[in-house]
C-alpha cells in the first residue's frame, strides 16, 4: 500500500465511523493469529492519551493496520519519537498522523498556565510553542491544531530516522484534528 492509499484507506474507515457504519473486519482469532508472527501496520497514529479520542475506532481498523501512540496533548517527546521511530524504521509504515482533538485537555491545561507538578509541566511544556505560534487570545482549538501541525514538523526536525523517511519521500506526517462531537477527522 503506498501513502496516498494509506491516507484514503483512514479517510474512508473515518466515513463509515462517522456514519456509524463499522465493518469490524479483522478483529478475530484468525487475524490474531496472522499476526503472531509480526506487524505490518500501514499508518502510524500519535494520539493523545484522552479517553474519548480511539484511533483504532475513528479509522474503523483492525488488529495490526494502527501502531497507535497515545500521550497527553499528542506531544512529540523522547519515548513517543522513540517509538514512531520503530514502526517507521522495522513495521514498514507509510504515514504517520499527528491526531490533537476538541477540547484537549492538556492543551487546555498549557494555555491556563500554572504549576501543575513536574512531571505534568514537563510535559505541558512541548505544548508551548504552539501557544506561542498561535497568538495571543488565540482559542484552544486553535493551539490543538497548530501543536499538531508543529508536532508533525518535530517529528523530521528531531528524528533522523523520521526524517530521512520523510525526505526520501517514504513516509508522509499528517497533522489532523478529532472532532469529539461529530467523529470527523479533519486532515490538516
Amino acid at each position: 500500500m503506498n501513502i496516498q492509499d494509506s491516507i484514503d484507506r483512514l479517510k474512508a474507515g473515518n466515513q463509515r465511523f462517522v456514519a456509524d457504519k463499522l465493518d469490524g473486519k479483522l478483529q478475530n482469532s484468525e487475524r490474531r493469529d496472522a499476526l503472531t508472527g509480526g506487524q505490518q501496520p500501514y499508518a502510524i497514529v500519535l494520539s493523545c492519551a484522552d479517553s474519548r479520542v480511539v484511533p483504532e475506532l475513528a479509522f474503523d481498523t483492525g488488529l495490526g493496520e494502527l501502531f497507535v501512540v497515545r500521550v497527553a496533548g499528542n506531544v512529540a517527546n523522547t519515548s513517543s519519537m522513540a517509538s514512531i521511530e520503530y514502526a517507521v524504521a522495522h513495521c514498514g509504515s507509510k504515514v504517520i498522523v499527528v491526531l490533537g482533538h476538541q477540547s484537549c485537555g492538556a492543551v487546555t491545561a498549557a494555555v491556563s498556565g500554572g504549576d501543575n507538578g513536574y512531571n505534568l509541566n514537563h510535559l505541558l511544556a512541548h505544548i508551548t510553542p504552539a501557544i506561542n505560534a498561535s497568538g495571543e487570545g488565540a482559542s484552544v482549538t486553535d493551539v490543538v491544531k497548530k501543536n499538531a501541525e508543529m508536532t508533525a514538523q518535530e517529528l523530521c526536525n528531531r528524528s533522523s530516522i523520521i526524517g530521512k523517511a520523510v525526505a526520501s519521500g517514504d513516509v508522509k506526517i499528517v497533522p489532523a484534528y478529532y472532532n469529539l462531537d461529530s467523529g470527523m477527522v479533519d486532515f490538516l
